[in-house]
């Protein structure tokens, strides 16, 4: 068994799901509302902690699903985001990926740990908790230049 004397950063992932039209044009962007502190009751993107033996991106649709519902939507990976002070639990690192659901009749339940989801106009969202507004930023960028596969 292995300890170390330095502390150790946290990882979580972030979905980051569009709602796009006939044209790909993004129209719409999926958030929950938190159930739980930190930012309980703000808005934010899906998302969580990985599981000890779970692959990054496979977390990201889990917590995906256990906080929207919607399930499978395939995930891009952004990026990381590392500023220092992003989450104020700890020192925090998310891995942030990006998807597209073009079917109007896909709507989001609420689970987990979120107390809504619901799709917003892209147009007209509300302040995001963490530092989800440049992580959605980063995925509108991505969405238009058609990111490279994986």
């Amino acid at each position: 068994m292995y300890t170390y004397e330095y502390p150790r950063m946290l990882v979580t992932v972030d979905a980051v799901i569009f709602k796009v039209d006939i044209n790909y044009k993004p129209t719409h962007l999926l958030l929950i509302e938190r159930g739980n502190e930190p930012y309980k009751g703000h808005f934010a993107l899906p998302g969580g902690f990985p599981e000890i033996k779970e692959l990054l991106v496979d977390a990201a649709a889990r917590e995906l699903f256990e906080e929207t519902g919607i399930a499978g939507v395939e995930l891009k990976q952004i990026g990381a985001f590392d500023d220092i002070d992003r989450d104020p639990r700890d020192r925090n690192i998310a891995i942030a990926f990006w998807g597209v659901v073009s079917d109007d009749k896909i709507s989001p339940t609420a689970g987990d740990d979120a107390a809504k989801a619901q799709w917003f106009p892209l147009d007209n969202l509300p302040p995001l908790a963490f530092d989800h507004s440049k992580i959605v930023k980063a995925a509108l960028g991505c969405l238009k230049r058609g990111f490279p596969e994986q």
